[in-house]
């Protein structure tokens, strides 16, 4: 905001004397603020400065008293305000409310807790960085438990624990995974980059539903099983089903085991 002069402030206020030019009112505010609180002295210096004659008529004492008065208390409300300290929104006090909005609704976004707080997007973030340390951890998503699911844990846990008991149960615990491998090329997009001085605007095209490869393999302290292809009689990749998996483990899994020694 610049300065204003005095002319622009009788701009800006209404005055009830039409009669006398927002010049003329503002160099009797200017005269006022140079030299005395006499109004015979602006009087004259307003005959000197408008070449008015000796009987030319000037402003009143009254008159001359009001347009002082009304520039002074129209130019306080509106004068700029002094520059000095900005005042920092990360206080002390912000910093609580935004550490307790952020421990009562975690899983809320910082625009919407801004909102809510009063604060800025901007000033909510790097409280959580520089003065809370708080950083944005991505969920995880994985499968619903129940309490039957639950339960059913703790009972196999236990079966295990008592069957890795016999010295000789250990020998015979094998340890299986099925990984897809994508055939069109997929790419986890959470875990790729592309490191460039300017941004390529590089897409990465592939089907909506990408064709793929489910591979099975085990390993046990005997070695290894594997690795087993899910695929028809021609070589082309199939989905895992039941079916597909118990006859995996009838014509492929039981034959290897026995290969290797192990009893069923």
């Amino acid at each position: 905001m610049q300065p204003r002069s005095v002319a622009s402030w009788f701009h800006a206020i209404s005055v009830p004397m039409a009669q006398w030019t927002v010049q003329r009112r503002a160099f009797v505010v200017e005269a006022y603020f140079k030299n005395d609180n006499s109004a015979v002295t602006r009087q004259r210096l307003f005959r000197r400065h408008f070449n008015i004659p000796c009987h030319g008529r000037v402003p009143c004492r009254n008159t001359l008293k009001e347009w002082v008065q009304n520039f002074q208390e129209n130019s306080l409300a509106l004068e700029r305000k002094p520059r000095g300290i900005i005042p920092m929104v990360r206080t002390p006090e912000n910093v609580d409310k935004v550490r307790m909005a952020i421990v009562k609704i975690p899983r809320r976004s910082v625009r919407r807790h801004s909102a809510a707080i009063g604060l800025s997007d901007r000033s909510v973030r790097r409280i959580l960085h520089k003065d809370l340390n708080f950083h944005p951890y991505k969920i995880a998503i994985v499968q619903e438990l129940n309490d039957r699911d639950m339960a059913n844990r703790r009972i196999s846990s236990e079966q295990l624990l008592e069957m890795l008991n016999d010295d000789g149960i250990i020998n015979t615990v094998l340890m299986t995974d099925e990984p897809h491998f994508h055939l069109s090329g997929y790419v986890n997009k959470q875990n790729y980059r592309y490191w460039a001085p300017e941004n390529p605007q590089e897409l990465h095209q592939h089907p909506l539903h990408s064709e793929r490869l489910t591979v099975w393999c085990g390993i046990a302290s005997f070695g290894v099983l594997g690795p087993y292809f899910f695929e028809d009689n021609e070589g082309v990749a199939i989905t895992v089903t039941s079916e597909r998996y118990v006859a995996m483990l009838r014509n492929f899994c039981e034959p290897e085991l026995r290969r290797h020694g192990i009893d069923l």
